[in-house]
């Protein structure tokens, strides 16, 4: 069908913004599948064959693409630029600091902000 069909292509779920131009504003859309070169999307947003996107993929940011197909409320995004799938499949980088100064607060009971210290009564 395509000469790019043969590209390997990771099946997962995330979600994503997309902004169509000439529109204003973005779209939560869910990533089914994500390749270098492009990707596939699901979502309400309204795209036709040679739409000009960009979309915000976690962990890349945004990226410019074409539709290349649309099919129901799924459709092909065939990206200007390759992008490397596996830093989007990657945790959100987090502050480890931050989660076990937050975790030890959630285990004592103690607000946020409290900073730890317990009074004596």
């Amino acid at each position: 069908m395509d000469e790019h069909r043969h590209l390997n292509r990771d099946s997962l779920f995330l979600m994503a913004d997309v902004c169509v131009d000439g529109e204003d504003g973005d779209h939560r859309i869910k990533v089914r599948n994500l390749s270098a070169g492009g990707m596939m999307g699901e979502g309400r947003v309204r795209v036709s064959r040679g739409n000009v996107v960009k979309v915000n993929i976690r962990n890349i940011g945004w990226v410019e693409g074409t539709v290349a197909w649309v099919q129901d409320d799924r459709f092909g995004i065939a990206f200007v630029e390759e992008i490397d799938p596996i830093v989007a499949r990657a945790p959100v980088a987090t502050n480890a600091h931050h989660e076990d100064y937050t975790r030890k607060h959630r285990m004592l009971g103690l607000p946020k902000g409290s900073g730890g210290a317990l009074r004596k009564i």
